[in-house]
């Protein structure tokens, strides 16, 4: 169940109004206790502060560290100091001279070896209090949190991105190899007899040696489509129009360009229209803007 942050609230308000009650309860029978050990009015008021509150600090200095040493170094304060004022609270119980102040100082127990080493823990405690306390506020000011990774929208890492993670950088996958079925080798041809029209003797046809099953090997399949002439082209597959002369080369120009303007009289379309080089082009179109310009009055 979630709650709102009004209903945190009052949970918070309601754990604080208990423990204020418990640390009440308590603050009496420390401050009995305290009494007893001689401290006076104003140090007995003080001495349930020094044990009870060393436990609060404790507890949110637990909360507060995230380092695994420190932490358990606060719980181990947190659960001495729990013990101890739970040893005290009950001698307090079982003592009812402490309620009325009516004991001697310096006596808990009617046992000697219990009644020191009680003085000796509520003596302590005090002591304690300073130590572990001055340590803990140490650690806790000194304390570096870790730094929080950055999430997506609402703090999570979007199922979208994940999937985007998991998926190769390749926009297209690999196509498969091709593999090039093997062609089947014709089996050999039996040995036979020519026979020949004309009248000589039959010659004995000479059978092909035959190929072991495991020498042949796989033709690659040839394609149907054309290849492209690259490199030189041979002589035989040149074409057979005779090579021109300047002077008939010219004539075709003066032919060709006879109606054209002086303005579209370029090597370039002299070259379209003569199939002729873009040398020779240029060399025609210089010939015959000439030779025009001659001409023109």
């Amino acid at each position: 169940m979630n709650l709102n942050r009004k209903g945190k609230a009052l949970l918070v308000l309601a754990l604080v109004a208990v423990v204020g009650m418990a640390f009440r309860v308590s603050w009496n029978a420390l401050r009995d206790v305290a009494s007893a050990i001689g401290a006076d009015n104003t140090a007995a008021t003080l001495y349930p502060f020094v044990v009870d509150g060393l436990m609060a600090l404790a507890l949110l200095a637990t909360l507060v560290l995230t380092d695994e040493g420190d932490k358990r170094f606060a719980l181990k304060v947190l659960g001495t100091y729990t013990l101890a004022s739970l040893v005290l609270n009950y001698i307090h119980g079982l003592v009812p001279e402490l309620h009325g102040a009516s004991v001697d100082w310096g006596r808990l127990a009617d046992w000697d070896p219990a009644n020191y080493a009680l003085v000796l823990l509520a003596t302590s405690l005090p002591v304690g209090s300073i130590y572990f306390g001055s340590d803990l506020v140490a650690k806790v000011l000194h304390h570096r949190p870790a730094p929080i990774p950055a999430r997506v929208a609402n703090g999570e890492e979007s199922e979208q991105i994940i999937t985007n993670r998991s998926r190769a950088d390749l926009v297209e996958s690999t196509p498969a190899p091709i593999t090039v079925a093997a062609v089947r080798m014709p089996d050999p041809v039996a040995v036979g007899f020519v026979k020949s029209a004309l009248p000589f003797k039959p010659v004995r046809a000479i059978a092909p040696a035959p190929v072991p099953v495991s020498a042949k090997r796989a033709v690659p399949a040839t394609s149907a489509r054309p290849r492209r002439a690259t490199g030189t082209v041979p002589v035989a597959a040149r074409s057979a129009r005779p090579k021109r002369t300047p002077a008939q080369l010219l004539d075709e120009a003066r032919t060709v360009t006879a109606a054209w303007p002086t303005a579209n009289v370029t090597a370039e379309g002299i070259r379209r229209e003569v199939r002729t080089s873009p040398a020779n082009a240029r060399m025609l179109r210089d010939t015959l803007l000439a030779e025009r310009a001659a001409t023109t009055p």
